[in-house]
């Protein structure tokens, strides 16, 4: 398996790690899981010209933004991945480590808390939600079971496909 496709493998796996998180934590923490549409939504209306919104909930829904929210998602763990492949170099994929897989998950939280967020309409880092601390807290951990799926993805594809 070439570089690329390792790459795009250990993105997909991580972050679908990442969904697993979400449907777990619903139970366990009583915090909802992530809602794709409104991430779709938001990337609809870009070419539109409009990239924040008061409230991405208030925003009119546009066609196909679920299915465009899901690619998003996936595309931006894929490029992450990427990201950590580029800075931890090609050889990570050879023997993956979990201190920069845990450090790319941890940094790549800053696009949801002063990215999407204050776009969307929470506010940075989340201030305009009813519990800002919960939803920064649950943000964190989130990125962290991320960065925790790109180190278990390295050694998936790794072991199923030595260098």
């Amino acid at each position: 398996m070439d570089l690329t496709l390792r790459t795009l493998a250990v993105g997909i796996i991580a972050t679908a790690a990442m969904d697993v998180w979400g449907v777990a934590r619903q139970p366990l923490f009583g915090f909802p899981r992530a809602d794709y549409r409104l991430i779709g939504r938001w990337f609809a209306y870009m070419p539109r010209g409009r990239f924040r919104h008061a409230s991405i909930k208030a925003a009119a829904p546009l066609p196909w933004e679920h299915l465009l929210g899901w690619c998003a998602h996936y595309g931006i763990g894929i490029g992450f991945a990427t990201l950590l492949v580029v800075w931890a170099g090609p050889a990570w994929l050879a023997r993956p480590t979990v201190g920069p897989a845990l450090l790319v998950g941890l940094v790549t939280v800053v696009a949801p808390l002063l990215v999407m967020q204050p776009a969307m309409g929470a506010g940075i880092a989340g201030a305009r939600t009813p519990n800002p601390t919960a939803t920064r807290l649950q943000s964190l951990i989130t990125h962290l079971v991320y960065g925790a799926g790109l180190y278990v993805a390295g050694w998936i594809i790794q072991l199923s496909n030595p260098i």
